[in-house]
């Protein structure tokens, strides 16, 4: 009996010893394998995959700052594999990540590639994945950032724009009360409220149409348009205007050109140029409005023979609430959207505007849309003159500043 019990503890004797030295062997072999990936340059399994598959901008660099792996969008910023990070600050966030051993992240201006190009924000998030291996992703938010600052100023400048005409009204109409006994005085600032109430519903007009084409939105009524039915909707709309200013609005060029967009807008953006040629013409003056065809896009020109604009503001003519000459348009009553409005309708449109001006001899705004084929109206289909037949018009020339 006795031999027996002693046997059974002897097997238990040996059974646990023989656990502990399993463990043992597994333990070793395990922090073995740990050690090994703390300082294996090798690229986990299914991070080249992961890498592939991605739109961002990846890479997994080592503690070189080789790269040993990139998804295909980081070629972008210049990385290559088996090359070192060309950027110090990307090498300075790697380190940290690596270092500290928790994923960090920070925003910093790179440079696409190797040549001078404007410096990007990019969201750059680092994290380690070994000892000696750390994976990084990049996003690009420039345009982000921008669409925010734009809409940061265009808070900002309509605040102030608005702050003009309602401080006018309240003046005003404090004026009026102060006058009340005298008829004549009455009738002097009922007329100037009057004005500036006219200016002040300009405003947040042209306001609404900018926030508008400046939205994701798609347009809303997109069709065959007539440029014809266009251009003519927009000088007739700016006779009284003309007539005032004694500024003949002359038309010529290519019939039965035909585009595709919104009508309401694209007439909207041609008599925002007519508006401007003439507010900014001479008296006895012309102001010409030429259409034409260059191969596949049908260009519309409004010329005046006006001030026009100085080389230094011609960048910056299509800027919202930018006013080359500021005191004749404050005279004129422009909101400084007109051509904003323009730049951005043409843009919605697949087309762009173009600019040529001199001081003293005036201006020419070409806006340029594509061509689409002319719709089949009661079986006739009309067919546009193409290139190298001569239009009866004016060279276009543009405005100084925005009155419209």
């Amino acid at each position: 009996m006795e031999q027996t019990q002693l046997a059974l503890l002897a097997l238990l004797a040996g059974v646990l010893i023989g656990a502990a030295i399993v463990a043992l062997v597994v333990g070793a072999l395990r922090l073995r394998n740990r050690s090994l990936a703390e300082i294996s340059v090798d690229v986990p399994e299914g991070v080249d995959a992961m890498l592939e598959a991605m739109d961002d901008p990846a890479f997994v660099c080592d503690t070189s700052s080789t790269v040993l792996a990139l998804s295909p969008a980081a070629e972008v910023f210049g990385v290559q594999a088996g090359e070192v990070i060309a950027s110090d600050e990307l090498k300075r966030v790697a380190r940290v990540a690596r270092d500290t051993g928790a994923g960090i992240a920070e925003n910093l201006r790179l440079r696409r590639g190797a040549a001078p190009a404007e410096a990007r924000l990019v969201a750059v998030r680092a994290t380690p994945i070994s000892g000696r291996l750390t994976l990084l992703v990049l996003r690009d938010i420039t345009e982000r950032e921008r669409v925010e600052e734009m809409r940061r100023d265009f808070v900002a400048n309509t605040s102030h724009e608005l702050k003009t005409p309602v401080g006018a009204v309240s003046l005003l109409a404090e004026a009026i009360e102060s006058a009340a006994d005298d008829p004549a005085q009455v009738r002097h600032f009922a007329a100037r409220m009057q004005a500036e109430v006219a200016r002040l519903s300009a405003l947040v007009t042209r306001i609404l149409s900018l926030s508008r084409l400046q939205a994701a939105d798609e347009l809303r009524d997109v069709r065959d348009v007539s440029i014809d039915e266009v251009v003519t909707a927009a000088v007739e709309a700016h006779v009284i205007q003309a007539d005032s200013a004694q500024v003949t609005v002359v038309r010529g060029g290519t019939k039965g050109l035909w585009v595709r967009g919104e009508p309401q807008i694209l007439t909207e953006a041609v008599g925002n140029l007519i508006a401007n040629a003439i507010a900014y013409s001479p008296e006895g003056s012309k102001v010409g409005v030429g259409v034409k065809l260059d191969e596949d896009v049908v260009e519309i020109a409004v010329t005046d023979r006006g001030i026009g604009i100085p080389e230094s503001d011609q960048h910056r003519v299509f800027e919202r609430f930018y006013r080359a000459d500021q005191a004749r348009s404050r005279r004129t009553g422009g909101t400084g959207l007109g051509l904003s409005i323009v730049k951005h309708a043409v843009q919605r449109h697949g087309g762009e505007v173009r600019l040529w001006s001199k001081p003293d001899r005036g201006s020419t705004f070409t806006i340029r849309l594509p061509l689409t084929e002319a719709p089949d109206l009661e079986g006739v289909r009309p067919k546009p003159r193409r290139k190298g037949r001569k239009a009866s018009v004016t060279t276009p020339v543009p405005v100084k500043g925005d009155t419209a």
